[in-house]
């Protein structure tokens, strides 16, 4: 659905729905997956209150896969394309880190009208290697002799042409949307077809993010030659995104007042956020959380997440989970 400013921020849960009538015979239902997931995030509280068993921060390698036409790369000064920088793509993870680890310094260190802004505990580093173990710098460019990309298309080709063992490695990728007025979406985890839910909703060549070229990396370490939208263009696209490829849903939980987003911290609403808002904004007789990550609000206006939501992410690297590889450090 189209915001305000005619762009759609994000098309996860569309996607989703999209991938459960593509592979029926593997669906497994919103709720399946929160009954599964309940108890791991119960698992996680317990081991995080006891000093002892506290748990690591979380690393996850990225590759971000930079998909173009035959472009040359973007440079300061020259013509800006789909073929973006290397410094605007790594200025992504950047992004990341700053949001999900709380940097000081940054947006989301600062104090919230909700006073519960947390560490997520996760971060982000670029992959060293590839996977036939050669150095990588983390981006991985390909030419794909195609000037634009429909997400049935970015599924059904770019994906499964170019994705890295997701069990190892989080793939990212920036594209040239057919649809320019998308931004990004993401592949829950419940879709990935990774380890921990058998019946999982799609195949394991598509897990991962996707955001628009124009909407990957931030403005604020533009070099020259960056190329980003004028709204959404301090990398909040892929922290959403990245946040729903970790089990989060949309804050409003894609529905009216008792539409859950299975997260007890976070308030009722009824709809997204756009712009940015002031505060309070009520919907469902509360506050809504507009900065939080997951909803929809401008780059500059969101700057959270919650505690639940940490534990929620952090359960998905439990034993059996989802995603439980060899992230920690």
């Amino acid at each position: 659905v189209k915001g305000p400013n005619g762009l759609v921020r994000c098309l996860t849960t569309e996607m989703d729905t999209e991938l459960s009538n593509r592979y029926p015979e593997q669906t497994i239902s919103k709720e399946e997956f929160e009954e599964w997931l309940a108890p791991k995030i119960e698992e996680f509280k317990v081991n995080q209150a006891l000093t002892s068993l506290q748990q690591p921060v979380l690393t996850i390698p990225v590759v971000i896969h930079i998909i173009h036409d035959g472009d040359p790369i973007n440079v300061a000064g020259g013509e800006l394309s789909e073929n973006i920088s290397y410094a605007q793509a790594v200025s992504q993870v950047d992004v990341l880190n700053e949001d999900f680890r709380r940097l000081m310094g940054t947006p989301g260190a600062g104090e919230t009208n909700y006073n519960a802004g947390v560490d997520v505990e996760i971060e982000f580093c670029l992959a060293t290697q590839d996977p036939n173990g050669a150095a990588s710098n983390g981006v991985n460019r390909v030419n794909l002799c195609q000037e634009s990309w429909s997400t049935a298309d970015i599924d059904g080709i770019v994906k499964p042409e170019t994705i890295w063992d997701p069990t190892k490695y989080m793939n990212m990728w920036s594209v040239n949307f057919t649809d320019s007025s998308l931004l990004g979406y993401a592949q829950f985890p419940n879709s990935s077809g990774l380890g921990g839910l058998n019946t999982n909703n799609g195949p394991a060549d598509t897990d991962g993010v996707v955001s628009n070229y124009n909407a990957f990396g931030t403005l604020a370490q533009d070099d020259g030659s960056f190329i980003l939208n004028n709204t959404y263009n301090l990398g909040r696209t892929m922290t959403h995104e990245v946040g729903h490829y970790l089990g989060l849903r949309h804050i409003w939980g894609d529905g009216r007042c008792r539409q859950d987003d299975f997260v007890a911290d976070t308030p009722s609403s009824d709809a997204p956020n756009y712009g940015c808002p002031s505060y309070p904004t009520v919907n469902c007789r509360t506050n809504d959380m507009t900065m939080n990550y997951m909803d929809y609000v401008n780059d500059n206006c969101m700057y959270m997440f919650s505690q639940g939501q940490k534990e929620r992410m952090r359960a998905l690297f439990a034993s059996g989970g989802p995603r439980a590889v060899s992230y920690t450090h």
